[in-house]
């Protein structure tokens, strides 16, 4: 089942029938999805290979064997210099220098991009995902939330029209886990277009506008929660006590710790 597909000029992110092989290992066999712009797509897969795959030649890491794959109207083979002006990508594990403060991580990033004002810019992105107080902090004394959203801090710099989290929330406590997640909405609602790689479905339940499933080298699904929830028969209505989840029974013990 597939939904409806974005109008073409709604799409930002367009893929058509990808092949990428390695040997004789066919690892892409035909993806295609759109992504709208201004939206949450959670990319879901049980083959990590497969999702890392598509993320390096979206990011113009790696070239595809065949099909098409454009970001903002620019081909990642013929256009490789444009998409990587649209696109900004982040890995697993949060790529900060913790020698470094949070701030004059974001400057020195901001200078390696030659970019004019990079303490204005600095200035902008910490007051922006909360981190002012902590800006002047080494950033090897942050929590995990907290490197994360300066991670995230970093990918932004030079406004990129598609951020890719690849696994953003990997190792990280339940609230360190939520911090991300409001980050996340806001960039969207910013005007960020995300393309999110999770493990985790309820990450994906709570944050993506759509959810795409690629299953053995192909899109099995792509839709709304609500599109992929019909495609199983109809639930029978049984009246049971909803017991608190071990996650909301931590953060109600704890108070919902807010690093600083």
């Amino acid at each position: 089942m597939s939904a409806p597909q974005v109008s073409p000029g709604d799409a930002i992110v367009q893929i058509s029938a990808l092949t990428k092989s390695f040997g004789d290992l066919a690892v892409l066999r035909g993806v295609d999805l759109e992504i709208a712009r201004v939206s949450i797509v959670a990319l879901l897969g049980a083959n990590v290979a497969v999702k890392t795959t598509l993320v390096r030649v979206l990011a113009t890491l790696i070239a595809p064997d065949a099909g098409t794959l454009t970001v903002d109207g620019a081909d990642v083979q013929r256009d490789a210099h444009r998409v990587r002006q649209s696109i900004s990508l982040t890995g697993q594990f949060a790529a900060v220098d913790e020698v470094l403060s949070g701030r004059e991580n974001l400057v020195l990033i901001a200078k390696l991009r030659r970019l004019a004002n990079p303490g204005a810019i600095a200035d902008a992105l910490l007051a922006r995902l909360s981190l002012t107080d902590a800006g002047g902090r080494r950033a090897g004394t942050y929590s995990g939330g907290m490197r994360r959203r300066l991670d995230i801090a970093m990918s932004l710099i030079g406004d990129p029209a598609v951020v890719v989290l690849d696994e953003p929330t990997t190792g990280l406590d339940p609230e360190g886990r939520r911090e991300v997640w409001a980050m996340v909405k806001e960039l969207a609602a910013q005007g960020t277009t995300v393309l999110l790689t999770t493990q985790y479905l309820e990450e994906a339940e709570n944050l993506a506008d759509r959810i795409a499933v690629l299953h053995e080298g192909r899109i099995l699904v792509d839709g709304t929660l609500a599109e992929l929830r019909k495609l199983l028969p109809t639930p029978t209505v049984e009246y049971v006590e909803k017991q608190p989840t071990l996650e909301e029974i931590f953060l109600h013990l704890t108070g919902g710790r807010h690093a600083a």
